[in-house]
């Protein structure tokens, strides 16, 4: 299959899957490969800074499709919800700086030593509240992802698409989304 073809353009390589390779050579490798966009992670942008991240991207010809990831909001502690909305605006900054407008968020799991499912899902409406002006300020759209309720302790207290879509109803579609 050639590069060129039509359904190239709906295809990104996302860098979770190219850990071995430096940031710079996984867009080498997807741009040669006839894609058009990559998925980065933070921690790959923060191995090399920003500015060089914006600029490799730049040098590659690849547009960023997203942005992974943003999230854990279930803190209950103030010092934790401080934590977690500072670090989410600096990714929100990120994503528009690399010239995306997707924030893929990873909602956060349980707390240790809370088992208040509804209450940690509430928390991160509350957060998501917090953040959606921001957000929306900066052109991005937060795009929450649900994960496996194995993942409910660690990760992600948002286990189904319908869970998912419950919390981003309240939000137009361009602001907070589902992935």
């Amino acid at each position: 299959m050639s590069g060129s073809s039509a359904g190239m353009s709906r295809l990104s390589l996302n860098t979770a899957t190219t850990k071995a390779l430096t940031l710079e050579q996984a867009l080498r490798v997807a741009a040669e490969a006839g894609l058009t966009h990559v998925g980065l992670w933070r921690d790959r942008v923060e191995e090399v800074g920003l500015d060089a991240a914006v600029a490799l991207v730049r040098a590659s010809g690849l547009a960023v499709s997203t942005l992974c990831r943003g999230g854990f909001l279930t803190a209950a502690d103030p010092a934790g919800v401080a934590h977690a909305l500072a670090d989410n605006r600096t990714a929100v900054e990120q994503a528009a700086a690399l010239g995306t407008s997707e924030l893929v968020l990873v909602v956060g799991g349980l707390p240790a030593g809370d088992t208040d499912l509804a209450g940690a899902r509430g928390r991160v409406a509350d957060r998501l509240a917090d953040l959606v002006p921001f957000a929306r300020e900066h052109g991005v759209r937060l795009a929450l992802e649900p994960l496996h309720p194995m993942y409910v302790a660690d990760r992600a207290v948002l286990s189904t698409l319908g869970q998912a879509l419950d919390l981003a109803a309240p939000y137009a579609p361009a602001e907070v989304g589902v992935c």
